[in-house]
């Protein structure tokens, strides 16, 4: 009977601890609970690229091995160097030996050979569109002298960037089993390389022609990104994605930073750990894009911008002190507009008011007063200042009473009026005691100088 027990107990602890650490299938929801496709990379994240609000995330913090997607942040870096004068688009590079030096035999290349100069703009093209590890090396000694002080200057850029899983081993993303990063932390180094008009003009091209150079003829470099391939892989081409970067090795598996646009709404994507599969039907899949193409139509079908707040309604009246005026209206500093799933009503947000209550006059109009936060199903997704509608003026009486108050009831009058209390007690004790005994004695005295000797009189 013992024994039977003891097996039902441990048989409902393996059942309690499956479910625990089962997934919840709306942990990998989108925004307001809404599910996506059926995606099959390990990690993957959308982001509005307006806002920096996730849409949907799988596995987004999870450390992982980025592969080539690591040239988005060396890309970063030399476009850094461009904007603060250290090296120019057209300035003339030399290969050399050194940066030839640690690369696989089977890795990306543009055939770059030691002793050939380049550009910094061919080499950045050679590095986004084909992904050619020598040309990560040969950017990376002249930016920083050596590659790996320019690893050391990547790493020291996305701490802080505020990747918190990111290490960076090397300028290429050839494997090395410390080098990683995640989903979100790849997000924030390509939302800032972005910021970048030459980053996202190299990066979206489809097809290049690199001119000859003093050791090879002119080179035709094709994109390794199928959503924006013109003539190798049609299955996946996405009219309204721009660029970024692929990246492929056997540990990685196949990953891809994209975005895409349409109409208002932006969206940048990341997919880690991707697989290639051969269907049933011959067809040769590679989830990379697969996913990212799925995932990009799903929110452009279900989710659009929704005006949920104006800067024109007033939200509150707050209590106003001082003033003649007991109050005073308070409205959004701004309007707030939110990527909502498709006929989502605004007034099942949930709102949060964190406002002064009462406020001292004077008010000036536009100053502010608090906050509100919008929430659905438990996340905040906006926060906006709350701002007064008028001005209030203070009244001088009011304020003149106020200020009197306050005078005493400051510390330092406070002291001032505990030490006067003191020094009146002591002077009140002093007169009971000293005082009184130096007046007795005196008047002691007094009484026999005035009734002193007489004596015998003559005659």
């Amino acid at each position: 009977m013992k024994t039977r027990r003891f097996f039902s107990f441990f048989l409902l602890l393996v059942l309690t601890a499956g479910l625990l650490a089962s997934p919840a299938a709306a942990a990998e929801g989108g925004v307001g609970g809404l599910a996506p496709p059926e995606l099959h990379c390990e990690a993957m994240l959308l982001v509005d690229a307006n806002t920096g609000k996730a849409v949907f995330e799988k596995n987004a913090n999870e450390q992982m091995y980025p592969a080539s997607l690591t040239k988005i942040m060396t890309a970063l870096l030399v476009l850094e160097a461009v904007d603060g004068g250290q090296l120019s688009l057209d300035q003339a590079i030399t290969a050399t030996e050194s940066a030839m030096e640690g690369l696989a035999a089977d890795g990306s290349t543009a055939g770059i050979q030691a002793g050939e100069t380049m550009t910094v703009e061919d080499l950045l093209y050679c590095m986004l569109v084909v992904s050619a590890n020598e040309a990560c090396n040969i950017l990376a000694e002249q930016v920083s002298g050596s590659v790996d002080a320019f690893v050391d200057a990547m790493n020291a850029r996305a701490a802080a960037l505020g990747c918190e899983n990111t290490h960076f081993v090397n300028a290429t993303g050839l494997h090395d089993s410390q080098h990683y990063t995640s989903a979100w932390d790849l997000y924030r180094i390509t939302a800032e390389a972005m910021k970048h008009e030459d980053f996202m003009r190299i990066c979206d091209t489809a097809r290049v022609t690199i001119p000859a150079t003093n050791l090879s003829e002119e080179r035709n470099l094709y994109t390794t990104n199928y959503l924006i391939d013109t003539w190798r892989s049609l299955g996946y081409i996405y009219s309204n994605a721009h660029g970024i970067k692929t990246g492929s090795t056997d540990e990685a598996g196949h990953c891809l930073v994209s975005s895409a646009s349409e109409g208002s709404l932006s969206l940048i994507s990341v997919a880690l750990g991707g697989d290639r599969v051969t269907l049933e039907d011959g067809e040769i899949r590679t989830y990379s894009f697969f996913d990212t193409r799925a995932m990009f139509e799903w929110a452009f079908d279900n989710y659009s911008y929704q005006t949920v707040l104006e800067s024109a309604s007033l939200i509150k009246e707050i209590s106003v002190s001082l003033s003649k005026v007991d109050h005073v209206s308070v409205h959004p500093a701004e309007d707030v507009e939110l990527l909502l799933p498709n006929g989502t009503d605004p007034a099942s947000l949930e709102t949060q008011l964190d406002v002064e209550s009462p406020v001292d006059a004077p008010v000036q109009e536009g100053q502010v007063l608090g906050s509100l936060s919008l929430s659905l199903d438990g996340e905040t997704l906006a926060e906006v200042d709350l701002v007064a509608s008028n001005s209030v003026e203070a009244s001088g009486l009011l304020v003149f009473g106020r200020n009197l108050r306050n005078f005493f009831r400051s510390t330092p009058v406070k002291i001032a009026g505990i030490v006067i209390l003191v020094l009146a007690a002591a002077l009140v004790i002093w007169k009971l005691t000293v005082g009184r005994r130096r007046y007795r004695y005196g008047h002691s005295v007094t009484r026999r100088s005035g009734g002193g000797y007489r004596g015998r009189k003559r005659r």
